[in-house]
């Protein structure tokens, strides 16, 4: 038996990638103002979001919109720029970790807003930020056992309750330099969305082929990053999560490589969006060129679920035909996966 899960997909192709930003910007100096106080009294630094993680500011939905106006907005690009109807799609799978509550699913929210027929299928996969990565495996796997013909995948993202736990927190006169720490990675987080339609590949050669996804659990490690519900916040083991999350990585691709796959000279490696630190680290563990890895967490942040997706949108008028393009996440619990699509 082998360490990795390996799943090969024959007809299933992405027609589609759409990204929706929210309209306001969050600078990752607000959160210094907010906390000048506390870090004056524990001795540190202003900045330390910008100078560790490498994230200058954020996007957020604000008065304005929710994160399911978001995954709204997103679906209906994705579902026009498909070129299908909504009568054909057989599958709609929300990916986010956002979520207003525990049921019903966000998306039957979803499913109501783009008035989808009611033939169409819906539920959530939640797998904290790689759920956009397994929910297209799962739509490829039942397009390939002819299931459906289309399916579209959303996640919209919205942390501000989060952040606002962690201001709270922070802004206390106990507070210490652990708990400064523990909420760093809840600051690094942004809002947007993202939806993708896929379909068969027999009936649109003009789509990017998904050729398959390997992915790995590590769930020794699930306590490293524990995310409640809104006044609870999250708690994040930061040093933990890289150093482990990095050793899973390094562990599916070698396996990977075993299994027969060849992931050394991509054109493009779309990276779920974390920090610097975290990039150069995926960049020294499998050895990748770094001229070949977008960044959009300097200005977006790390948004959860919809963080790989909505970087793969925005780059993806750069791709030609033909391009290798593998997509690669690692998830609170741990886990990772990585998917290879030729576009």
């Amino acid at each position: 038996m082998t360490a990795n899960s390996d799943i090969r997909h024959s007809n299933a192709s992405l027609l589609s990638i759409e990204l929706e930003l929210p309209p306001d910007t969050v600078t990752s100096s607000y959160f210094d103002e907010k906390l000048a106080s506390t870090y004056k009294r524990l001795r540190m630094p202003k900045g330390l979001l910008e100078r560790l993680a490498g994230i200058s500011e954020r996007r957020s939905w604000g008065d304005s919109m929710t994160f399911e106006d978001g995954a709204v907005a997103a679906a209906e690009k994705a579902i026009a720029a498909a070129g299908v109807s909504k009568d054909q799609i057989g599958l709609m799978i929300n990916a986010s970790v956002t979520r207003d509550n525990f049921e019903p699913a966000v998306a039957v929210g979803i499913h109501d807003r783009l008035d989808l027929p009611r033939h169409v299928l819906e539920f959530d996969i939640t797998n904290a930020c790689l759920g956009f990565v397994n929910a297209m495996t799962v739509a490829s796997s039942m397009i390939d056992a002819g299931a459906i013909d289309y399916a579209l995948i959303v996640a919209g993202e919205d942390p501000s309750p989060w952040h606002r736990t962690a201001l709270r927190i922070l802004d206390q006169p106990t507070t210490t330099r652990d708990e400064v720490l523990a909420q760093f990675a809840t600051l690094t987080l942004g809002s947007g969305a993202a939806a993708a339609v896929l379909g068969r590949s027999d009936r649109h050669p003009e789509g990017h082929k998904i050729l398959g996804s390997v992915s790995r659990a590590g769930t020794e490690h699930r306590y490293l990053c524990i995310g409640g519900e809104a006044d609870q916040g999250m708690n994040t083991d930061a040093a933990g999560l890289l150093k482990h999350g990095l050793t899973l990585v390094a562990e599916a691709w070698e396996e990977a490589h075993e299994q027969g796959w060849d992931w050394n000279s991509m054109d493009s490696y779309v990276t779920h969006q974390i920090s610097n630190s975290h990039t150069n680290a995926i960049i020294e563990a499998v050895g990748i060129d770094e001229k070949k890895i977008p960044m959009t967490f300097p200005y977006w942040g790390n948004v959860a679920a919809a963080a790989l997706p909505m970087t793969l949108a925005k780059e993806a008028v750069e791709y030609s035909k033909g391009d290798r393009i593998l997509c690669m996440g690692v998830g609170s619990g741990l886990n990772t996966a990585l998917m290879e699509i030729i576009w």
